[in-house]
């Protein structure tokens, strides 16, 4: 059967009024003709839902709902289709997904093509060949998502393969994780770093034989060559960003994001993006606990204005674990590269920070999300909670852990225990399940990264994430891999730790809407909740668990309203990958703020 765009079926005839109700009772729009999944308990499916003025009037059955229908009443027809509510983001970064749009694509396969140095170098020269005017201007050219792990040669290209593009332009490519990246010869010299410059706290210049560091900077060592942050980008800059991160959520069927370490700036910023009305999604900001604690404490609030809302801060312990700087309990199992034996990796910051950020949370009610990805990372955020409920008691501020990669069975216990919301990050099954492992954890604990099934067998909630723009916010790649736990080399790693279908829906659905306190609002469609939807090509409790992957989303609604409305497949991939579309001159701007400075997570 031929299925119109939804748009086109939400604007299908008006019905008449079939019965006497009453004017405050007439729905906007009734959906219906497909299954609803409405991650209720009490009321798990229904045949229509009935929306006036953003929100759920009716759940239940399609006869009943037609006292709501006036001359006005809007039909939006399934038609076969699989409803659900929306996504909620239960970590990311959507300012920065702006930056898989504006940079060149180094992902590898099935986001992108590049599978070893020649065809990273490759990308590269085309990206530049593309943009020459641009790059002319700015003099500057960065890429984005190279993973050594994906990578032939199982190793970080080096400022001498990034010299064989050029010698004259400075080049910065970024690591798919955001924690490290490499420099070219001419972006080193434009940073002042030589075989003189000492490794910043936190971080670590990568090195020759002969002393002159090869390009590779690891954590705040990048960081320092992107010191500045987005919110000196300028309005212009921060629109672009914004938007086209808010698109590409919406297009993956989320209805609220989270920019997982804002700034203030960056915050500013978004809040005039959504005075223009240019955000499509509600967006939760995280600044950063180590850069203003000030503007936290005043700008803090459930409340969205103009979808824009600060809900807490963002702590982070340790760095990337398939970059080897996760900080571990015991050394890496076989790291790729120059490490020593005893190699555990590192912590960012010390115990003495990480206490007093947490003091400060509890102190002043304020949530924290921490991200700690090694069983190190979490005994020092494990400490320092347990410590600030000690003092404080416990304020009701729900902190999360963020990523919890590798963790013991006794660190979820502890995690239990101080009542920590664990959003975890099972993409990495899929997308480095075969480098844990090979080479961090071993094939015995590279079974338990990302412990779902630990957490449920306590009976905890969790949250699943995306972390984009480490990965695309591919909400059927986190459902698929949550439920089935395939690497790409088709291995099942853990199948104690995989969950059912329905328990995956709910960690993308109510139990973040309870992480960043709404589920009273979002993550399930019942009366009065906000009219938040995503509407699937298939219904996924009802086909392979295989399959999930290839699911599509077809239509993202927020407040009853589309956002995003599927083209066919092959637009919708090219819209997923390339969704920035500015002007040259916010381009440009946005590269000579890209040289200057970020920091993702």
């Amino acid at each position: 059967m031929t299925r119109l765009p939804l748009r086109s079926t939400l604007m299908a005839s008006v019905l008449l009024v079939t019965g006497a109700a009453s004017a405050q009772e007439i729905a906007d729009t009734i959906y219906s003709g497909g299954p609803i999944l409405t991650i209720n308990d009490s009321q798990p499916s229904a045949e229509a839902v009935a929306v006036k003025d953003g929100r759920i009037l009716a759940v239940g059955d399609l006869a009943d709902l037609k006292q709501l229908r006036g001359e006005s009443t809007e039909t939006f027809d399934l038609q076969g289709r699989t409803m659900l509510p929306g996504f909620i983001d239960s970590h990311g970064h959507v300012v920065m997904g702006g930056l898989q749009a504006l940079s060149a694509n180094l992902l590898s396969p099935p986001d992108g093509g590049v599978g070893d140095i020649a065809s990273l170098q490759d990308a590269l020269r085309r990206w530049m060949t593309d943009n020459a005017q641009t790059v002319d201007k700015v003099n500057m050219v960065i890429g984005f998502g190279y993973d050594n792990a994906q990578l032939a040669e199982l190793r970080h290209p080096t400022r001498e393969d990034l010299d064989a593009v050029s010698q004259d332009v400075p080049i910065v490519i970024v690591h798919q994780s955001g924690h490290l990246g490499v420099a070219n010869s001419k972006a080193l010299e434009l940073a002042g770093i030589d075989a003189s410059t000492p490794n910043p706290e936190g971080g670590v210049i990568r090195h020759d034989a002969d002393g002159a560091p090869n390009g590779i900077l690891e954590e705040y060592a990048f960081f320092t060559v992107l010191v500045p942050l987005l919110g000196q980008l300028g309005e212009e800059g921060i629109i672009a960003f914004a938007r086209a991160g808010a698109q590409l959520w919406a297009s993956y069927g989320y209805t609220t994001a989270q920019d997982g370490r804002s700034t203030a700036g960056i915050v500013e910023a978004l809040k005039a993006v959504g005075a223009r009305g240019d955000l499509p999604v509600d967006v939760v900001a995280f600044p950063d606990v180590l850069e203003d604690r000030e503007y936290i404490r005043d700008n803090i609030s459930r409340d969205y204005s103009n979808n824009v809302r600060v809900g807490g801060c963002k702590l982070t312990i340790d760095g990337s674990p398939q970059g080897f700087t996760a900080l571990r309990d015991r050394p890496y199992h076989d790291p790729v590269g120059d490490y020593p034996a005893d190699y555990k990796g590192y912590a960012v910051i010390n115990m003495e920070q990480v206490q007093d950020a947490v003091n400060w949370c509890y102190e002043n009610n304020i949530q924290v999300i921490t991200h700690a990805n090694g069983e190190g990372a979490s005994d020092m955020l494990i400490g320092a909670i347990g410590a600030a409920q000690e003092k404080y008691g416990d304020p009701g501020n729900r902190p999360v852990l963020v990523h919890g990669q590798f963790l013991r069975e006794d660190q979820v216990d502890s995690y239990q225990k101080l009542g920590v919301f664990p959003s975890l990050f099972p993409m990495h099954t899929f997308f480095w399940g075969d480098w844990h492992r090979d080479h961090t954890v071993g094939p015995v604990n590279a079974d338990n990264i990302s412990p779902t099934g630990w957490f449920r067998d306590r009976g905890m909630i969790f949250g699943t994430h995306h972390d984009a723009p480490v990965a695309l916010p591919d909400s059927m790649r986190i459902l698929s891999a949550t439920v089935t736990r395939r690497t790409r080399s088709g291995d099942i790693l853990g199948p104690r730790q995989r969950v059912d279908v329905m328990t995956a829906l709910k960690a993308m659905t109510i139990w973040p809407a309870w992480q960043h306190f709404e589920e009273d609002d979002k993550g399930s469609i019942e009366t009065g909740k906000i009219a938040d939807f995503v509407v699937l090509s298939e219904d996924p409790t009802a086909i392979d668990p295989e399959l999930l992957a290839d699911l599509r989303v077809e239509a993202t609604i927020k407040n009853g309203k589309v956002i995003y409305d599927a083209p066919d497949a092959i637009q919708e991939t090219e819209l997923r990958r390339s969704p920035f579309t500015a002007s040259p001159e916010i381009g440009e701007r946005l590269l000579h703020a890209m040289y200057e400075g970020m920091a993702i997570d």
